[in-house]
């Protein structure tokens, strides 16, 4: 079974910047595309960013757009979400996923392997 550990998480200020990341195991990691979900305290899990199996296309929530991006490193079989001018409601658990196939997603519903989350707080 495909695992999903992400890393990265933490405490910044608001305006600051983190950077997430997601390793997979096994071999298959370039026949998935990515996504990155959040969920903040109180609220449904949201999607946040998208990117196909190869890397060419991405999407963003509207909330994100501008101030984050989603990359990935096939060989390293690792997928980043840069995140920039942090805003304090972007506190949330961040969730890295899976989905086989080509194209990315944005519903929850979509994706097939998930990792345990990882912390981010923005302080005012």
């Amino acid at each position: 079974q495909v695992q999903l550990v992400e890393s990265g998480g933490g405490l910044v200020q608001a305006g600051g910047s983190l950077r997430l990341s997601c390793a997979a195991s096994g071999r298959t990691f370039s026949t998935y595309a990515m996504g990155w979900f959040r969920q903040a305290p109180g609220k449904e899990r949201e999607f946040a960013a998208a990117i196909s199996r190869g890397g060419g296309t991405t999407y963003y929530t509207d909330s994100v757009k501008g101030r984050f991006t989603i990359s990935r490193d096939n060989a390293k079989n690792t997928v980043y979400l840069q995140m920039n001018s942090l805003k304090p409601e972007d506190t949330a658990v961040y969730y890295c996923a899976a989905r086989r196939g080509i194209l990315a997603a944005a519903t929850s519903a979509e994706y097939d392997y998930w990792g345990q989350g990882t912390q981010v707080t923005v302080s005012s």
